[in-house]
């Protein structure tokens, strides 16, 4: 990261490797991505978020203090231009490519690219850079690796499909950072080698004969009334109903994820 001094601006590089000038203090933050929405309130930064989506339910006062400006995969792009950005923050798996280059071509975006624990710890670690907030990001980065760190290293993992649509049947496989976070939780996926989200069927779930099948509560809101049908599957799994965003989010929200992971091994 380097600085221009001419026009205060900050040059960086993003974590899909593209160049990005920004302000140096960002004043009008617009965020595409609900963990990075609730990850700025945490910094402290909510009175600079002048954008958030549809999706961006956390903090709860977020959409209310913020113009909602679409979705995640469909931006409303006269209301952000009304907004005079000067940062976007964005996802590459949650946000889609043509609305991002047409957004980048008048603002500054910073994409964040996160398959893995470390590069979530990345991300925090750089948007703090990027938002004056480093010392405040670099504790909270600190505190959620400590958690983390505190996991058992369980040899004896335990085998799980996690399911994250119906109709068709979706799971989240290897290369995910579902699928990272699962192995933390002391769990293995026994869909990993079949890419990142791959359609599957009722045949290929009950040959593969999890122990346990995860419903995940987003982004398909799977519900009690779904069980049955995956019982009627795999009759001698356990099946369970489990909270998506300790799953899925990667920003502030990993520090509520080590107790709810312990909480689901000793149940199991």
């Amino acid at each position: 990261m380097s600085y221009d001094s001419h026009q205060c601006l900050v040059r960086t590089v993003d974590q899909m490797g593209r160049h990005v000038m920004a302000p140096v203090l960002p004043q009008r933050i617009v965020s595409l991505v609900p963990s990075q929405t609730e990850l700025l309130f945490d910094l402290g930064l909510g009175e600079r978020v002048v954008g958030v989506t549809k999706f961006c339910i956390h903090p709860a006062e977020a959409r209310q203090r913020a113009t909602v400006i679409g979705g995640t995969k469909q931006f409303d792009f006269e209301k952000i231009a009304t907004l005079q950005p000067d940062l976007i923050i964005g996802n590459k798996e949650e946000n889609y490519q043509q609305g991002i280059v047409r957004l980048a071509a008048d603002f500054p975006v910073w994409m964040s690219d996160i398959s893995t624990f470390p590069k979530a710890l990345e991300m925090l670690r750089s948007v703090g850079q990027l938002t004056k907030t480093t010392e405040r990001a670099r504790q909270l980065a600190e505190d959620i690796a400590t958690s983390f760190a505190a996991l058992p290293v369980d040899a004896g993992l335990e085998r799980v499909a996690y399911f994250i649509w119906r109709k068709p049947y979706m799971v989240a496989g290897g290369g995910t950072f579902i699928n990272d976070m699962l192995a933390r939780a002391g769990f293995a996926n026994v869909f990993a080698h079949l890419g990142r989200y791959p359609e599957i069927t009722a045949d290929q779930l009950a040959q593969a004969a999890p122990e346990h099948i995860f419903l995940s509560s987003e982004p398909y809101p799977f519900a009690r009334k779904h069980v049955a049908e995956f019982q009627q599957i795999c009759p001698a799994a356990t099946i369970e109903i489990v909270d998506g965003e300790l799953f899925s989010w990667y920003g502030s929200r990993l520090l509520k994820s080590v107790a709810y992971f312990r909480q689901l091994r000793s149940a199991s």
